[in-house]
């Protein structure tokens, strides 16, 4: 059964909602990176489509395993599954930061995706957990504030960090930073303490781990340094000593570990009990079909198709789904209590969270298309700062939102919140090829992150209300699921619907031998023609953002109805 924890202090909720800041920078922390990162990997710029397995990895570690650490936190309580994201995120983070090849890299991102992820609905569960639900909402609105500041703050500490140094420091300042944070969350969540001799044989394991695969020239290259990376047995490349080192003091740990199981160092006992408190088989299913929808759609080339591998994956994730909710009904703990989620109020805010995925992508994506092909042509950086616009004000719209919810009921606020958004892109839907100079675009692009914004507090406010707080791990980490779902969805389908209106458009045009039949290699017509098909194209996905947005102002005042707080159910 699961075990509500005791309320946390705020030190804790603190530095957890720091751990999120985090790591949602890490998430777009690649934007300005990549190209560095595939050429320190080995992956030549020419092979840029070999970039996807570094971004979906992070993405397919961040959102399959959402569900599974999100019951983890029920279970196992928030502050252990908040220490074991973060040294799973810096342990990505060391893979990451070391790699000199692909296949490392990618792992190291998928880790540091799993770590991620699972701090998102362990974060609100310690605010749930903490403040009464009268009183909530603000600290939700904070930690969405947080949770978005990523996305504004991810870009410009990797280009700080760039200025000074290479991609790999970015990892390394992760390692640091998810290691300290750690520490902190599990002394002020007052963990228990640690054997002495336990942690003594890990520091020196994971040390000698980190130097292997750093490998820093000053140590690699001295003269006594060296040493350490010479084989001890000259036929087995992995027997340096270093090597020898982790291997030894890693078992060492491990063994007290079993010895001292009360104050175990590594996570070694009660693996047994728990894999039958999770409900092992439904993992694995979840995993898989979350797994198999997420990169199909995080792989496919939205310029020409809209999922990858669909013969596949899609058939896949359907078998694993079906499988998954038969399995889930017949056995006593399931690892998705899908029971919790039957009020109105608790799927309603996966709906609402699902709409909202599909426009706000909608905004990420098309804005600095939008910008590149009209006032910043080639600009990447300059559209990004039009991006940025709309970025600054989601923060300030999810501290607005917790806020009125103090005096206004949820729905209203995540109605009012989604509808400014989609009469924003109402607004975008006209804009032309000097549109962006204009003050206009700016008041349109502050009204859309600050509608975004608002929606984010009042959903969770109502989500965690209408749920137990026994369950309160899992149902945030199925609303971030939802989202995160929503914007691969969208991706693909506002693209498909877009892209095939541009084909019939220039299709219609004609060639630029039959308009320019003189100077078809100089063809005004033809270019003002296309130009004019790519503002459509745009002005196509702006309109469906609108519908997803204005969908989800409706599913927001007819399903986030007000609730009394649940018991444990």
């Amino acid at each position: 059964m699961a075990v509500v924890p005791p309320a946390p202090g705020l030190a804790v909720v603190v530095l957890a909602t720091l751990a999120v800041l985090v790591t949602a920078a890490d998430t777009y922390v690649v934007v300005l990176a990549l190209p560095d990162i595939l050429t320190g990997v080995g992956v030549g710029l020419d092979e840029l489509q070999r970039a996807s397995p570094v971004i979906g990895g992070f993405l397919l570690g961040y959102t399959a395993t959402l569900p599974l650490l999100g019951r983890l936190a029920d279970l196992r309580g928030r502050v252990p599954v908040l220490v074991g994201c973060l040294l799973l995120f810096a342990f990505g983070s060391l893979l990451t930061a070391t790699a000199v090849s692909l296949g490392p890299a990618v792992a190291g991102r998928g880790l540091q995706g799993i770590g991620a992820g699972g701090l998102v609905p362990a974060t609100l569960a310690l605010v749930a957990d903490r403040w009464p639900p009268e009183r909530r909402s603000l600290p939700l609105g904070v930690v969405g504030a947080v949770q978005e500041a990523g996305a504004v703050l991810g870009p410009l500490a990797g280009a700080a960090v760039l200025a000074v140094a290479d991609w790999r420091a970015i990892f390394w300042l992760n390692l640091l930073l998810g290691l300290g944070l750690a520490v902190g969350v599990g002394v002020g969540g007052r963990v228990r303490r640690p054997d002495p001799l336990g942690l003594a044989l890990a520091v020196p394991a994971f040390l000698a781990l980190a130097l292997q695969l750093a490998a820093p020239a000053a140590l690699a290259e001295d003269v006594t340094g060296g040493l350490l990376y010479v084989p001890v047995v000259s036929s087995v490349g992995f027997s340096t000593p270093l090597v020898l080192v982790a291997v030894l003091a890693g078992a060492a740990a491990v063994v007290r570990s079993i010895a001292r199981p009360e104050r175990a160092v590594l996570p070694v006992v009660g693996w047994r009990g728990l894999a039958a408190e999770v409900d092992v088989l439904g993992s694995a299913l979840v995993v898989l079909t979350l797994g198999s929808l997420v990169w199909a759609f995080a792989a496919a080339d939205p310029a020409t198709q809209v999922v990858a591998y669909g013969p596949l994956l899609l058939p896949l994730a359907a078998v694993a789904g079906v499988a998954f909710l038969l399995h889930e009904r017949r056995t006593p703990e399931p690892v998705l209590p899908l029971r919790a989620l039957r009020p109105v109020e608790a799927w309603g805010a996966m709906v609402v969270n699902l709409l909202v995925g599909v426009a706000l992508v909608a905004a990420l994506v098309d804005v600095p298309l939008f910008a590149r092909n009209t006032t910043t042509p080639g600009d990447q950086f300059g559209a990004a700062l039009v991006l940025l616009r709309l970025l600054v004000a989601v923060p300030v719209g999810a501290v607005a939102g917790g806020w009125l919810c103090r005096s206004v009921a949820p729905r209203f606020v995540a109605a009012g919140g989604t509808g400014l958004a989609a009469v924003a892109f109402v607004a975008m839907t006209g804009w032309g090829a000097t549109s962006l100079d204009g003050v206009w675009a700016t008041v349109v692009l502050l009204a859309a992150g600050l509608g975004f914004g608002l929606a984010i507090a009042p959903v969770n406010t109502v989500l965690l209300a209408a749920t137990g707080s026994d369950v309160h791990g899992t149902a945030s980490a199925l609303a971030v699921v939802a989202r995160t779902v929503g914007m691969l969805l969208g991706l693909s389908l506002l693209t498909a619907v877009a892209l095939r209106r541009f084909t019939a458009e220039v299709a219609a045009i004609g060639s630029p031998i039959e308009l320019c039949p003189r100077s078809p290699a100089d063809c005004p017509a033809y270019d003002t023609a296309t130009n004019a098909a790519i503002l459509s194209q745009l002005h196509t996905v702006f309109a469906g953002a609108a519908v997803a947005a204005g969908l989800a102002a409706i599913a927001a005042v007819s399903l986030l109805r007000d609730v009394r707080p649940r018991a444990r159910s």
